[in-house]
């Protein structure tokens, strides 16, 4: 785990260590700050947190299940590579949810929840002025989720977080320059929703969430080592 370097947690308060210790490193593999092929030991990271080693192994097994690492016995556990099927299968059911969400919302948005999505479309624009590529991608996450929340369907972002992960990885390997065209998208379906035209925000929808199927294999080419080379 040779130039890895991690933070201690909190350990007295709050969600379980192990949730902790996931969401840290859950959080650092989207983000690629632990990129496809990085080793982890349970030794190493649970001295670095100053932690027990049950939470990282717990951690470690949940990260296993969805699919960003890869544990062998007596070897070192790596961080996988993206998966082009595992990015595509998101897609799909990120963009069924949320072409159902939306659709909703049309329905039952709020003057004060409208204003709320405005003033998140601002704050997009100052992070794409400003190339903050990371504030951007937690204002886009923030922009869907209160459209989910809009059609009472908060929980609907929860399915959709846990199955979209998949997709962040490949998303900020574009945010550089894709940041510009993803806030464009989201104006123009904030104003099918401010609008109340059904069909055509449903249809922005896929469109904005099917961008990634287009953009996927120039993606591959400029960015090799970060996926999967395994027929899939």
């Amino acid at each position: 785990m040779a130039n890895i370097q991690l933070q201690s947690i909190n350990t007295r308060r709050g969600p379980t260590v192990a949730e902790q210790v996931f969401d840290y490193l859950h959080e650092r593999i989207l983000m690629l700050e632990l990129p496809p092929g990085t080793k982890l030991s349970e030794v190493e990271v649970s001295r670095q947190m100053d932690i027990s080693r049950q939470p990282v192994r717990e951690a470690f097994f949940r990260l296993s299940q969805l699919g960003f690492l890869l544990i062998r016995p007596q070897r070192a556990t790596v961080v996988r590579p993206i998966s082009e099927s595992d990015v595509l299968q998101a897609m799909y059911v990120r963009s069924a949810l949320e072409m159902e969400v939306i659709r909703n919302a049309i329905e039952i948005v709020t003057d004060d929840q409208l204003a709320e999505l405005s003033t998140l479309l601002d704050e997009q624009q100052q992070a794409v002025t400003t190339s903050d590529k990371i504030l951007f991608h937690t204002l886009d996450d923030r922009f869907h989720k209160k459209i989910c929340e809009a059609a009472n369907a908060g929980f609907v972002w929860t399915l959709i977080k846990e199955k979209k992960a998949h997709m962040d990885r490949v998303r900020y390997l574009t945010l550089e320059a894709g940041a510009k065209i993803a806030l464009d998208e989201h104006r123009v379906i904030f104003d099918a929703l401010q609008s109340k035209k059904s069909d055509q925000a449903v249809a922005l929808m896929r469109e904005h969430l099917s961008r990634i199927k287009i953009d996927l294999p120039r993606i591959r080419q400029e960015h090799a080592q970060y996926f999967s080379t395994e027929p899939e």
